[in-house]
């Protein structure tokens, strides 16, 4: 590691040295330096490149009139440069988001040295951005007296969020959480039922696994986290009773339907893992018959499909394209593979039926989500649906084509290793490049938001870490040899903020793991509750006191992650990573979870939670009136929780080696449990009533 190209590194974010979880110092290798700044588009191969770049990343600014893009808190005030000619006479304006208006921007006293820029002697001018603008998507133009204007996407975030009201509600991957009228696979109307139970018992809100979507070519994938976009949503859990309903079908058509459901209801009657492949080949037929049928609205579908614009239009035709010649886009015949080739024009044109095909399945989740969030806030909850948001994409999907030079080629993000996985993850996704949503001032991480909270009360940021640095793995590394990037976390967070604000939507960051505590108190400082895990809160062997929990958050006895609570107190996690194998002493593992178990039951038998040999059913309620009596603002209780369930959704670390994200509803018996049930589970009344304190 040279001293220049560390230097190198540290012009575009790239940490040439971390301190894990432990506390423990680690350098980061030349080559994983080299490897990461070439997948941001910087040369270091060799003394010439790192030369060279460094000078390029001396003179972009100057290279340029304004930056890229300008974002600011609105009560904060701040200066941005021009550069022109130099000697050459600027005035600026700021020009509202809406059009309305504009006004003038104060020129600040500001001496720089002019530079020869290609040729050009550069100068630089300042102007002051004043605080108290209003937030928003405004624009920030500079002319010269030669008629030319420069502009610049001026983003004014608000400083925060308002405070959330203290509430409760159920977290329930939707997928596994059927109904007996449901096509093997939990739906919207499924989570419609499951928020009028809770509503029912003074809830506010459901929070669902991320519904992003996925490839449409069979076999589906079924990680809720592994998406081919995140700014469209995953036709699998369309409601068909509800799209079937008023349908202009023909006695034939309809038939066929119903023949299609007793098919798909089939799946879910037997105790086995989720047939995603079956349900969405099965789905997807009803869908066509109902597409030939037409849709009930054509005029709210054409509205729909001109709102959405280009970004539409290209996934709907990434998924016909995924249809004929697979998900893998960079396997397509090459006059496809770049999204405006003149071939994909034409096969816009040739396609046009399906591509419409497609862009009503995104109309008919929109409008059912909408619909869903709309009857949970009128049956009193507080929140509604609390969206999750992923990590990323798939590294062969959707965005990643139509997206291009956004995302970053030959790198993936992950996680170092730590306490929860001993040999770091490789999540196969592809990160954002700063640079290029920078130059492209955030717009399709603005839209992805917008889309997510638009039919929404909330969203659940999963590794929020990732909005302020990201942990890059060079392609063919293993997870730990990678290295921390950083990310322009103002610019990510206060979109967040901006877009969350402006519909009054909730916040919430999981901030588990290696996660620094200036991150944390960024998250406080901007509104974001954390995230509180009951197995996590520790002081060294001891359970930490509830009531010394962190207030600003969302607290849960367990996660997707591990054992739902009946699971975790078996052991459920330490069985299943020593049959897979990534136990390096199971027999210590074993030791310390049951040492675990034994304080977490000492500490409810001192509270009077628990009575002395109490079975495990008493013991899942009495671990929620320990996360009651925490000050936690938001308090989560996982649906498996209720039924006793004990499978694990997801193993970190595992891809095919377990069945992630397959697991039905199930009771301790490993009997399916339909939704339209939970009310009547033995645990509901227990379990809600300890976390409906308030």
């Amino acid at each position: 590691m040279t001293d220049a190209l560390a230097e190198l590194a540290a012009r575009h974010g790239v940490a040439t040295e971390y301190w894990d979880q432990d506390g423990h110092h680690h350098a980061i290798g030349a080559d994983t330096v080299v490897a990461v700044l070439a997948a941001l588009g910087v040369p270091a191969d060799g003394e010439e490149q790192v030369a060279q770049s460094l000078v390029d990343a001396e003179l972009v600014d100057w290279r340029r009139p304004l930056p890229p893009v300008f974002i600011q808190r609105s009560s904060r005030s701040g200066r941005i440069w021009v550069h022109v000619p130099h000697g050459t006479e600027v005035v600026a304006h700021i020009v509202w988001e809406d059009g309305s208006g504009a006004v003038g921007a104060e020129q600040l006293e500001h001496w720089v040295e002019p530079r020869e820029v290609d040729g050009v002697l550069t100068g630089e001018a300042a102007f002051a951005v004043p605080a108290g603008l209003p937030p928003g998507y405004h624009q920030f133009q500079a002319r010269t007296p030669d008629g030319g204007v420069a502009v610049c996407p001026l983003i004014v975030t608000p400083d925060r969020l308002p405070d959330v009201a203290p509430g409760w509600g159920v977290l329930t991957q939707l997928y596994s959480a059927r109904s007996p009228d449901s096509w093997g696979i939990g739906d919207l109307g499924d989570l419609g039922i499951l928020a009028d139970t809770v509503a029912g018992a003074g809830g506010d809100f459901v929070l669902v696994n991320p519904i992003h979507a996925a490839s449409p070519a069979e076999p589906m994938e079924p990680s809720p986290y592994l998406p081919v976009t995140r700014r469209f949503a995953n036709p699998v859990y369309l409601d068909l009773a509800a799209v079937a309903t008023g349908a202009p079908l023909t006695a034939d058509q309809r038939a066929a339907v119903a023949k299609l459901h007793e098919q798909a209801a089939g799946l879910g009657r037997v105790p086995a893992l989720i047939d995603w492949a079956g349900a969405w080949h099965l789905k997807r037929e009803a869908l066509r018959i109902l597409w030939q049928a037409g849709p009930a609205d054509p005029e709210a579908f054409a509205a729909f499909v001109q709102r959405q614009g280009v970004a539409l239009q290209d996934f709907a035709l990434w998924c016909v394209l995924a249809d004929e010649y697979g998900s893998r886009w960079q396997d397509w015949p090459p006059e496809l593979q770049a999204v405006r080739s003149p071939a994909v024009t034409t096969a816009f044109a040739e396609h046009e039926d399906s591509v419409l095909f497609y862009s009503w399945l995104q109309y008919l989740m929109t409008e059912q989500l909408i619909a869903v969030q709309g009857t949970a806030r009128s049956h009193g909850m507080g929140i509604g649906v609390i969206h999750d948001l992923a990590v990323g994409v798939h590294a062969d999907g959707a965005d990643t084509w139509r997206l291009g030079e956004l995302l970053a080629a030959d790198v993936s993000v992950g996680a170092p290793p730590d306490v929860y996985n001993r040999q770091g993850q490789n999540w196969a996704q592809p990160p954002w490049r700063p640079s290029a949503l920078a130059e492209a001032a955030f717009t399709p991480y603005r839209d992805m938001l917008r889309a997510l909270l638009s039919t929404a009360g909330g969203v659940r940021i999963d590794h929020i870490l990732g909005l302020y640095r990201q942990w890059w793995i060079p392609e063919g590394a293993a997870p730990s040899s990678g290295t921390y990037v950083a990310m322009d976390h103002e610019a990510l967070v206060g979109i967040l903020v901006l877009e969350a604000s402006r519909v009054g939507a909730v916040v919430i960051g999981e901030d588990l793991g290696t996660v620094a505590d200036w991150i944390r108190d960024d998250m406080a400082d901007r509104g974001i509750l954390g995230t509180g895990v009951l197995w996590f809160e520790e002081e060294g062997a001891d359970p930490r006191p509830p009531e010394q929990w962190r207030a600003q958050a969302l607290a849960t006895v367990t996660v997707h992650d591990l054992p739902p609570t009946a699971g975790y107190l078996a052991g459920e996690h330490v069985r299943l990573r020593e049959d897979l194998g990534l136990l390096e002493q199971p027999a210590e593992d074993w030791a310390a979870h049951a040492r675990e178990i034994q304080a977490w039951r000492d500490l409810l038998v001192a509270r009077g939670w628990l009575e002395p040999e109490a079975p495990a059913a008493e013991e899942i309620a009495a671990l929620h009136r320990c996360l009651a009596a925490s000050p936690a603002v938001l308090l989560g209780v996982n649906l498996p929780d209720i039924t006793q369930d004990r499978r694990i959704q997801n193993q970190p670390g595992t891809h095919r080696e377990y069945p992630n994200w397959c697991q039905p509803l199930t009771d301790a018996a490993g009997c399916p449990v339909w939704v339209t049930d939970i009310g009547n589970q033995p645990l509901w009344q227990p379990v809600t009533a300890a976390v409906a304190r308030r």
